[in-house]
């Protein structure tokens, strides 16, 4: 298989008060499902099949989203295996009436590539030109082995 170059994909939302808590602060979980769709479509383009969410590593929250924000999602392939991949994302908000973003937070998610049976399918490798992505692949190397422990001691 061909290595493949990593396309960073983007989307935009708008926040809503029913996307909110009582705080008018968006709910984590809301964030963290937009941050799923976004980086299951990426793993899905960059292998060309169907996927799973296999691991999400630890989401921090840095500044919150509130009501009329618009936010950015960007998320690439920053690691790929044998049938798996890791898909980086980055949330940015902008606030209403302002283009001045700031970044909300960022999160590693682990992705099984299917084929026509749900079973676990080959995936390209992944071409990495730069040192930023040579170095976002060691990142996302190490988040991989930590969900790989995670599930072994979840096992015992």
């Amino acid at each position: 298989m061909e290595p493949r170059k990593a396309e960073i994909e983007r989307s935009w939302e708008i926040v809503f008060p029913n996307d909110t808590n009582p705080h008018g602060t968006m709910f984590g979980g809301k964030l963290m499902a937009i941050m799923d769709k976004l980086a299951a479509i990426t793993a899905s383009r960059f292998c060309g099949k169907s996927v799973v969410t296999a691991s999400t590593d630890a989401i921090d929250f840095k500044k919150p989203v509130r009501v009329g924000h618009r936010i950015q999602t960007l998320a690439r392939v920053v690691w790929s295996g044998r049938t798996s991949m890791v898909v980086k994302v980055d949330v940015f908000a902008e606030r209403t009436g302002s283009t001045e973003c700031f970044h909300c937070t960022s999160a590693h998610f682990s992705f099984v590539a299917l084929d026509e049976h749900d079973n676990p399918s080959p995936v390209p490798p992944l071409r990495l030109e730069t040192d930023e992505e040579k170095q976002l692949f060691e990142v996302a190397a190490f988040v991989k082995q930590q969900a790989i422990e995670r599930r072994k001691k979840m096992a015992e």
